[in-house]
């Protein structure tokens, strides 16, 4: 359990950013109550196929499973269910109302703050091993060369056949380790194989198009008997880069479906970086020339260049670019509107569909995509579509903010004894109201006190820590 005064800072800063810590009552009623609708004809019997589901080693609110066919000529049917979270979690309850305003899970250092009562997301409509659930299904078809061409959605009953994780299959893919003894089934580790090769077109394919392969680790708390001791870098693997390629096919696939059948719907969306100025000063300091307009295949080009050079500082060089990109927001998109194409994905038409259990958008576009399978109309407006997206985009950024309070205010207190010391950062903030940095040992943020002076978002520099605040969360620093 987190010490008491770390999750008095989280409960706190939710309460400061508009989001509710805890949930009312009555949808604690209503997510005691909530069983399962009965199937019916158009729902699919899929539970004998190898669904199998990746995800970290303690997580519980599972939203997908996948498995995967060959087919002659080197294409691959690929098939992703997505929980039925709407099927208990129905618009105009209690539980959706909460939903409604946080609009996501919050991951914290002192805990989680989940989007749905636990009764439902870590257990009745989390898609656990061994346990027959309602889905809904995107079937798409993937070519030899990473092109997704065709896409059916329908609802289906489906049963995780094995439930894995990030490093265990990432070791085992590289020959480091074993699967868990309830995926050693030939069958499971002919999906597992078959999945990593397609991910690895998928990939290929957006890359192609100018997909930014970025790596910036999160971080992770190291917890010790209960007590925090360090904050790590969460570095990506290659199961992650699997379930992340398969994840983006799937969505976008969902927003062309959606658009197809003439529905509104809600679209995350990046558009050109605003700072491409600075991202090509930074190329040009690495003696790389880029074009003066933003060109997202000449970028890749770039940090493909830089990771095979500089493997161990490509870290870095991603955080520096991602800040200057700027963050994505949600944007509601009419029937027939232009598509929009995500500047750091290269895909046109991206909606969040896969983690209901986590994010409202993705509730929204599963409630979009049953009214659409069922010949209804759209249970949204694009009006109303409108003012979520601006609601979600608002509540994403304050859900960060409270996550980078707790963070700091662990990080303080890891840093309590070390007064005095420098440190490498990377300037990821620049505005009149403060500066701040990046450290990498334990992975935080400060506040830059003195010294900011010409610095920009995304510069390097060495820094010295001059002061902490464990209960405000406050780490400064000063220019070394």
């Amino acid at each position: 359990m987190p010490t008491p005064p770390l999750l008095a800072i989280a409960v706190q800063a939710m309460q400061t950013h508009g989001l509710e810590p805890d949930f009312p009552a009555a949808a604690l009623l209503e997510a005691n109550a909530a069983r399962p609708p009965a199937p019916h004809a158009d729902i699919r019997d899929l539970r004998a196929l190898a669904w199998f589901s990746i995800d970290n080693d303690d997580t519980q609110d599972l939203d997908q499973l996948s498995v995967a066919e060959s087919l002659p000529g080197g294409a691959t049917r690929l098939l992703v269910a997505i929980a039925d979270v709407d099927a208990l979690a129905r618009r105009g309850s209690a539980v959706d109302a909460h939903a409604a305003l946080n609009t996501t899970s919050v991951y914290t250092a002192a805990g989680t703050f989940p989007m749905l009562p636990p009764v439902l997301s870590t257990d009745r409509t989390s898609l656990h091993e061994g346990q027959e659930r309602l889905a809904v299904v995107v079937e798409m078809q993937v070519e030899d060369d990473g092109a997704v061409t065709q896409h059916q959605l329908y609802r289906a009953a489906v049963t995780n056949q094995a439930k894995l994780t990030y490093d265990g299959v990432s070791r085992w893919l590289d020959g480091d380790g074993p699967l868990p003894a309830s995926a050693s089934s030939a069958r499971i580790q002919e999906q597992v194989r078959l999945h990593d090769h397609l991910a690895t077109r998928l990939r290929r394919w957006r890359q192609r198009r100018g997909a930014l392969d970025v790596r910036t680790p999160a971080a992770r708390p190291v917890l010790e008997q209960g007590r925090l001791i360090d904050l790590r870098a969460d570095d990506r693997n290659r199961a992650k880069d699997l379930i992340a390629d398969v994840m983006i096919a799937t969505n976008a696939a969902t927003a062309r479906f959606l658009a197809q059948a003439g529905f509104p719907s809600l679209r995350r969306f990046l558009q050109s970086p605003r700072r491409w100025d600075r991202i090509e000063a930074l190329a040009a300091a690495l003696g790389t020339v880029l074009p003066p307009e933003p060109d997202a295949v000449a970028l890749e080009r770039f940090l493909t260049d830089q990771r095979t050079r500089d493997p161990e500082g490509f870290g870095d060089l991603s955080l520096r670019v991602v800040k200057m990109l700027g963050s994505g927001s949600y944007v509601a998109a009419a029937p027939g509107a232009p598509e929009l194409r995500h500047f750091g994905l290269a895909v046109s038409d991206y909606a969040h569909s896969t983690a209901p259990n986590r994010r409202y958008p993705d509730l929204v576009t599963q409630r979009l995509v049953k009214a659409c399978l069922a010949g209804e109309a759209p249970p949204y407006s694009h009006a109303a579509l409108a003012e979520l997206a601006r609601h979600c985009t608002l509540q994403e950024d304050n859900a960060n903010k409270v996550e980078r309070t707790v963070l700091k205010a662990a990080g303080a207190a890891l840093l309590q004894g070390r007064i005095g010391d420098a440190f490498d950062a990377i300037v990821t903030g620049a505005a009149p109201k403060g500066t701040y940095v990046r450290i990498a040992q334990p992975l935080l943020e400060g506040r830059l006190v003195r010294g900011v002076e010409g610095l920009d978002v995304g510069d390097a520099l060495r820094v010295r820590l001059v002061g902490v605040d464990a209960a405000r969360g406050y780490i400064d620093l000063e220019r070394a």
